[in-house]
């Protein structure tokens, strides 16, 4: 489904019913005032009502002179979302601040689904906008080098409505994978094992010298970065303002910086500031490991979907797949797909 301008802008939302309410989520970003971007302030401005949890509202206080203030307890955020609603079907402009941005663990996805569950539709007279921020991985990546320059995901540990199995899966696929991993909500007061359980689920895929970035408080007065091991990290320092960074097979530390490469030099030979293509290879031009490459390798392989499930740590069923659609394909064609051979 193709949708375009889902979210109206102000200018369509005052023509429409300048008396309308609106519920603004604002992503407040790191959380240092630098970092604020100029459409969340001007959110902030707009309106009547602030809600948010308490740190939060903290983070913005000076902001909110005039203002009406609400806070809340970290796990209310379906009261938060409760309380905009109400106010904003008033005519009342609402802001929710989240740290970070609001559609990444934050208030974006509770709020919808309060709306959605009393009624409300994006035609509603209730407008509702997202304000994005710089999430805790972007803040953390930014402070510690560079990790985050290959494919990554983010995995909160936090099993308050999630079920740990569900956890461990996602964990474990992820490892096994080789993403970089962000571990949000790594720890708390009653939340001490999930971290460790990390670890090891991690230690079945990854080597022990995997770096680790632990961050806390990124661009907040109380800051801390320490640059650690897979293996060593249960010494740092981890709570529940901490941002886990676990790099892949490839991430490496240099000069005190977390570097996970992009893959420039398996294609290029870098020598006094100038690159050529290396061997096989064609600048603009997929790998010849890619999928192409690929499909040759398996196709004048010899070996058996199992043999090469094992090689590629794929799965068999997926490689016979590819297999059997590239040979259906060479019959229906009468043409071999590159290093196939005609009939």
């Amino acid at each position: 489904m193709t949708q375009e301008n889902h979210t109206p802008d102000s200018a369509q939302a005052t023509a429409r019913n300048p008396n309308a309410g609106k519920i603004t989520l604002v992503g407040l970003g790191p959380g240092r005032h630098d970092y604020l971007t100029e459409r969340a302030r001007e959110a902030i401005a707009e309106a009547d009502t602030v809600i948010g949890y308490v740190t939060y509202i903290r983070l913005v206080q000076d902001l909110l002179e005039g203002k009406e203030i609400i806070k809340k307890a970290m796990s209310e955020e379906l009261d938060r979302a409760i309380e905009a609603f109400d106010r904003a079907r008033l005519g009342k402009k609402v802001a929710i601040v989240s740290s970070g941005d609001a559609g990444v663990y934050g208030m974006a996805g509770p709020t919808f689904e309060m709306l959605f569950q009393a009624g409300w539709t994006p035609e509603s007279e209730v407008e509702v906008e997202i304000v994005p921020g710089a999430s805790a991985i972007n803040a953390c990546a930014s402070l510690v080098g560079a990790p985050l320059t290959h494919d990554f995901c983010a995995i909160s540990l936090s099993d308050l409505l999630t079920p740990w199995p569900t956890i461990a899966r996602r964990l474990d696929a992820a490892a096994y994978a080789d993403f970089v991993v962000a571990l949000y909500n790594p720890k708390s007061g009653r939340r001490t094992r999930h971290i460790s359980e990390a670890r090891r689920i991690f230690l079945r895929h990854r080597d022990p010298e995997t770096p680790v970035a632990v961050v806390k408080s990124a661009f907040r007065p109380k800051q801390r970065i320490e640059i650690t091991t897979l293996d060593a990290m249960p010494g740092a320092e981890i709570g529940m303002l901490s941002t886990v960074l676990i790099g892949n097979s490839s991430t490496y530390v240099k000069h005190g910086l977390m570097i996970t490469p992009r893959g420039y030099t398996d294609k290029y030979e870098l020598e006094r500031g100038r690159r050529s293509a290396r061997d096989g290879e064609k600048p603009g031009r997929s790998l010849s490991t890619g999928l192409s490459g690929w499909l040759e390798a398996l196709s004048t392989s010899g070996q058996s979907p199992a043999e090469l499930a094992k090689i590629y740590r794929l799965p068999e069923d997926y490689i016979a797949a590819v297999i059997a659609d590239s040979s259906e394909t060479d019959d229906a064609s009468g043409e071999a797909l590159p290093g196939g051979n005609r009939p």
